[in-house]
């Protein structure tokens, strides 16, 4: 039988067109017995075969015009029966008009009864016919290979498509035994013979009972948080986990077997999206000079997207990738071409190439992600990390002020927060010095440039973002490297992180540094744990976690603030300003112009020792440097 379904292939049309005029055939003849108390006599006295063949030919332009014949039969929708209803009543009309034009020389080819009870009985039989077929197919198609039993978390609108969907995909095995729903006024209803349970107490046993093998959320109203409880339970019971997009991404309005998807790790760390003040954002940006640094990286192409949804006269992108600065230009290019986009590719520090952009372009707005980022690397070179994070931050901000711009926005890191590394320790105090000299600019300046920080967590799928090196390391089956079993981050969408700068620039008014509540802190073994369950690989047995030790520069869990600061709240109750301690601008220009000096002559240790001089905090982790700190606390 496995054989001789594999061997079944699509039946030609004309095959189908001479099934469907059998079947013409006999809904005709059943017309006729019907209409005449199956007195088979009677055929020949109401000339049946002059009838049969009118209706017959009918029937055949009919099909020929509407192509009911042409759809797969295995594939039977509503769309073919409407198809045939469509058919059926198209040749019922010809045969009631051929028959009137007869009767006008009073003669009756076929009884007007006999074609209105031969319309149904057309309709009834195709319709029949073909559902009769795709379900012997289906179920011989269902013996060879195991059934899968799935359950659709969501009983509206959207889980009712979900089923729809999953019921006509003949390529797998899949039945719909079940909805849950966490509406105390849909359970224990039935929609489509399906019964709709608990999720909150039937899960479990339903799992058991019904050999439930997948779960698919279709839900577009569930919180993140209710999110993670039913996947978790899910894995936990050893069910797959699948969801539907949200209505605006499927294909041309349609949702397909193919866009469910298997639920991924971001979907699970991101958090309920934030709120932003658009309008302000708008107010902002429309019609005016924006420039990103850093435009070609994972933060600074996502600003670009959010820029330029609201109308800038200009965007200026800068970076020193080629391949990645001109693949952020082709994207944008594609759908803005009322917007002067201009790509420049440029190192941030080299002040003298930095001066010439500002001095043609004249930004309004800059928006500064360009950094080193990545710990380990930049605390085996150092004096990098300072020429690019301080050095290339202060030319910019420099700039800034001499050509007028009025807003400068610096994308930080938590990292810079009680710093333990060069990276971080770099980030902070270029903060220190976009702040001193916003401060400065306040007070005894009369230029306007307005600085402003935003500082946030780890952003999912950014450029050395420990997920992606979890997911190749799955990929190559194992071992998943994890640094400490106590090591703890936040996470953010990169998304959600290009709105809090956006809408930072909007509200910022000078010199603050603008957080985010992050919300829990993710252990980042119990990360590595979930991607291995979500796999569908078991913990232990197929994929096993390796604890390779701190590296170079790490802290067992990043903080958003100082301990020596504290927060003011703004009009969003996710958006905090931190307040950190005053700066003196010239202190603070003249300690990191003599840094700048001691990086470029290339004397790391004389240069690190500087940084803790001009960071305080910044005490060194799993580090060369730390004998700076016990040097520093000898002298105390």
């Amino acid at each position: 039988m496995h054989k001789i379904i594999q061997s079944l292939r699509i039946l030609p049309r004309w095959i189908i067109l001479l099934i469907d005029l059998v079947i013409l055939f006999f809904a005709v003849l059943f017309g006729y017995l019907l209409r005449f108390d199956f007195d088979v006599e009677r055929l020949f006295i109401e000339n049946f075969s002059k009838g049969a063949l009118l209706f017959m030919g009918s029937g055949l332009l009919a099909t020929l015009i509407t192509k009911s014949y042409a759809g797969i039969i295995r594939f039977t929708t509503i769309q073919d029966g409407l198809r045939i209803v469509y058919m059926a009543t198209m040749a019922t009309m010809i045969t009631l008009i051929i028959n009137l034009i007869y009767l006008n020389f009073d003669v009756s080819i076929i009884p007007r009864s006999v074609i209105i009870i031969s319309f149904f009985n057309t309709v009834i039989f195709l319709f029949s016919y073909r559902l009769i077929v795709k379900y012997v197919f289906s179920y011989f198609t269902n013996s060879i290979h195991k059934r899968i039993n799935i359950v659709i978390f969501g009983a509206g609108q959207f889980g009712q498509i979900t089923k729809q969907v999953v019921d006509h995909d003949t390529s797998s095995n899949s039945k719909v035994v079940a909805f849950l729903d966490d509406d105390p006024r849909k359970i224990g209803k039935v929609i489509n013979g399906i019964k709709i349970f608990n999720p909150r107490k039937d899960l479990s046993e339903l799992v058991l009972k019904l050999d439930i093998h997948e779960l698919i959320i279709a839900s577009s109203e569930m919180s993140l948080d209710r999110t993670n409880e039913i996947v978790d339970q899910c894995l936990k019971l050893d069910v797959k986990v699948r969801s539907v997009p949200q209505p605006d991404k499927w294909v041309k309005g349609e949702l397909s077997v193919g866009q469910i998807k298997e639920v991924k790790i971001e979907d699970l760390l991101g958090r309920d999206s934030v709120e932003l003040d658009n309008v302000h954002v708008r107010e902002q940006l429309k019609d005016r000079r924006v420039m990103i640094t850093g435009a070609g990286g994972s933060i600074g192409s996502e600003i670009v997207r959010q820029v330029i949804r609201h109308d800038p006269e200009c965007i200026i992108l800068l970076d020193q990738g080629e391949t990645p600065l001109y693949e952020i230009e082709r994207e944008i290019k594609e759908h803005k071409d009322r917007i002067d986009i201009f790509a420049v590719i440029g190192d941030v520090r080299n002040k003298n190439r930095m001066e010439s952009i500002f001095d043609q372009f004249r930004p309004q707005v800059v928006y500064h992600a360009a950094a080193y980022k990545h710990v380990p690397m930049m605390e085996n070179n150092a004096t990098e990390a300072v020429l690019c994070n301080v050095c290339g931050t202060k030319s910019l901000a420099d700039l800034a002020v001499k050509y007028n711009a009025e807003k400068f926005v610096m994308i930080s890191t938590d990292k810079a927060v009680n710093p333990t590394n060069v990276m971080g320790a770099s980030k902070r105090i270029a903060e220190i010095y976009v702040q001193s000299l916003s401060a400065f600019l306040s007070q005894e300046s009369d230029k306007t440039t307005a600085f402003i920080t935003t500082r946030f967590g780890n952003v999912l799928g950014s450029n050395g973002s420990v997920i992606p090196l979890f997911k190749k390391q799955l990929a190559n089956g194992g071992p998943v490297t994890v640094t400490h079993p106590e090591m703890t981050r936040y996470f953010m969408t990169i998304p959600e992180a290009c709105q809090l700068s956006l809408e930072a620039g909007a509200m910022g008014e000078g010199h603050e540094i603008f957080i985010i509540d992050m919300g829990k802190s993710i252990k980042i073994v119990d990360l590595a744990r979930k991607m291995i369950q979500l796999s569908g690989k078991e913990l232990g047995k197929d994929i096993d976690i390796v604890f390779t030790g701190l590296r170079n520069g790490e802290k067992l869990y990043e903080e958003l603030l100082n301990n020596k600061e504290n927060t003011i709240p703004t009009h969003h109750p996710k958006i905090m300003i931190a307040k950190v301690r005053e700066e003196d601008y010239n202190e603070v220009k003249f300690k990191i112009d003599n840094l700048i000096t001691v990086a470029k002559n290339g004397d790391e240790l004389e240069m690190v020792k500087m940084m803790k001089q001009i960071v305080p905090e910044f005490i060194s982790n799993q580090s060369k440097y730390e004998e700076l700190d016990k040097k520093m606390m000898d002298h105390l």
